[in-house]
């Protein structure tokens, strides 16, 4: 091949390269474009530059993440968040009813699941609302499983974090329509969860024993004068520094917010954005949350 033809022919295939590489990098920032920076559940959701952790949701005992979910997930998506949740803790599949099982084997079940975040969403870490049960959990998947370097912020909405008087946690099944099958699960399965989250339960003991607040995560613990099924309420706070722990009723005095009304309640749903995002915080708009 003569001199000439080399060099026309080295043009050709240099120009190929360079418009296959522009067309990838044009594809690349279409799909890029293409995805969404908020969602609930959206698995295509791609964090923004504003709120880049994503948000894992954990629901109460007895109740399911889609339905404890059903007002918060779509308030913070709304706000810009990629907010993912999941039902775990489930004594059979069959029966959309989770919390039930062991403390030890939700937890494993929960760490996988914000592996799985992270690797759809590419974020290094994600954010944890939790409720009840799920508020717990928020708190003791970084402390006992370890996986505090994962988690940059964790907002426990009423969470029995030093055990609980009062075991009807179940409750949180009845607000969502689910007493049949919790009853069932109950009946059929039992509830190891329910005797290990009460005041001297065997995992209560693992979170309390030593400082509870992981170093590189921001806590915030909101709890509710009026509720009736985590108690004494206190029981819910991290007093340790650089936690925050509130009463709804600091910022809203006649909010007769319940427990599992925490997860329902507008005015709940703002501190919980304000905690997400200080930096952006807004006044609450206090309202009257379900008094259950």
């Amino acid at each position: 091949m003569s001199t000439l033809l080399r060099r026309a022919a080295v043009a050709f295939v240099a120009a190929a390269m360079l418009a296959t590489s522009a067309t990838a990098a044009s594809a690349a920032q279409s799909a890029t474009a293409a995805a969404p920076s908020s969602g609930f559940d959206d698995w295509s959701c791609k964090p923004s530059a504003a709120h880049p952790e994503p948000l894992v949701l954990l629901h109460g005992l007895g109740g399911n993440g889609p339905g404890n979910y059903s007002y918060l997930g779509p308030f913070l998506a709304a706000k810009g968040y990629c907010a993912f949740t999941l039902t775990y803790g489930q004594a059979t599949p069959a029966i959309p009813v989770g919390g039930t099982v062991s403390i030890i084997q939700s937890a494993a079940e929960i760490e996988a699941f914000i592996d799985r975040v992270r690797t759809a969403t590419g974020a290094a870490k994600v954010d944890i609302v939790g409720h009840s049960e799920g508020g717990f959990h928020s708190i003791y998947g970084p402390k006992v499983r370890g996986y505090a370097g994962k988690v940059a912020k964790v907002i426990a909405l009423a969470p029995p974090t030093h055990g609980t008087t009062f075991g009807g946690l179940v409750s949180v099944g009845d607000y969502l329509g689910l007493r049949p099958l919790v009853d069932q699960v109950l009946r059929d399965f039992g509830c190891p969860a329910c005797d290990q989250i009460i005041v001297g339960g065997s995992e209560v003991q693992k979170l309390t024993a030593g400082p509870i607040a992981q170093p590189g995560v921001k806590y915030t613990v909101i709890a509710s004068r009026a509720d009736l099924l985590v108690t004494p309420h206190e029981t819910s706070f991290i007093r340790e520094t650089g936690v925050r722990n509130e009463f709804v009723q600091d910022s809203c005095p006649l909010d007769p917010v319940g427990h599992v009304g925490l997860a329902f309640d507008p005015s709940v749903a703002q501190l919980v954005a304000n905690a997400l995002d200080p930096a952006h915080a807004h006044s609450v708009l206090c309202g009257f949350g379900p008094p259950l």
